[in-house]
């Protein structure tokens, strides 16, 4: 059962699981916390794992005026502050990481160590079938993907689902690209991971990875976009390995995302 928070005006809705050092987990654009269930049941046994639904998704009312990736990273800032969560380990999903690598830019603070699944910062990161959605005929499907979604939870009423559709697309289609070379700022470990047939190129994903100090990058074999849920439990052991304290020594380091 979920509760509601004010976060600096914006009320969210949000889960909480489990006991230990705090997780948040952020779900992709038009998904809701209910993405996240295999994560939850695979990580609040060690954690207490916070999942929130962003403005206009899910359980959380919309708020009048667009909406940006930067709108929705002070967004998480403010639920973190409403909560008194100091700082967590921070996990987005496609446009969940978009939101975080931004929080992780503008608050390092609040991000103890930072997972991006599935997430390309710039237009170009996305395969052509990817780059694909975001046109018209591409819009549509992800209208009658994310509709049967929003409608049954929404408290804005199932009418609504065209205002915010028609949000998200602006912000997607007019989104400017994140500079590579800013992630260099960043002190925090960092995941890198998504699936061998994602929305998001590979070779992407290193260009990422390459551009962050302290970084580790995953490709999960057969899975897709949808890869927490397609292979809940490798990405579960990927994430707890990566979260844990005690890392696998490397007996044979030769640098391969310093070339």
């Amino acid at each position: 059962m979920g509760e509601y928070v004010d976060a600096d005006g914006v009320r969210m809705y949000y889960e909480v699981h489990g006991e230990g050092d705090p997780v948040l987990l952020l779900h992709g654009g038009g998904g809701t916390a209910d993405s996240w269930l295999a994560q939850v049941r695979g990580l609040a046994g060690q954690y207490r794992v916070y999942v929130p639904e962003r403005r206009g998704h899910g359980r959380s009312p919309d708020v009048e005026g667009p909406v940006t990736m930067e709108l929705m990273s002070a967004d998480t800032a403010a639920f973190m502050a409403a909560l008194g969560i100091g700082s967590a380990f921070v996990i987005g999903w496609s446009d969940g990481g978009k939101v975080a690598a931004r929080l992780a830019l503008s608050r390092p603070e609040l991000v103890r160590k930072l997972v991006l699944i599935g997430t390309e910062l710039t237009r170009d990161g996305a395969t052509p079938a990817g780059d694909a959605l975001f046109t018209e005929e591409g819009l549509a499907e992800l209208t009658t993907l994310f509709r049967p979604r929003y409608e049954p939870l929404t408290p804005d009423g199932p009418e609504h689902f065209q205002v915010v559709f028609d949000k998200w697309a602006q912000m997607w289609l007019t989104m400017p690209d994140l500079d590579l070379a800013e992630l260099k700022a960043l002190t925090m470990p960092v995941l890198v991971m998504q699936g061998d047939d994602d929305g998001v190129r590979i070779e992407h994903s290193v260009a990422v990875a390459k551009a962050i100090p302290d970084t580790q990058l995953a490709v999960v074999p057969g899975t897709s976009h949808a890869l927490p849920i397609e292979k809940p439990g490798l990405v579960n052991q990927l994430l707890v390995d990566f979260l844990s304290d005690q890392q696998t020594p490397k007996y044979m380091p030769m640098g391969a995302l310093d070339q």
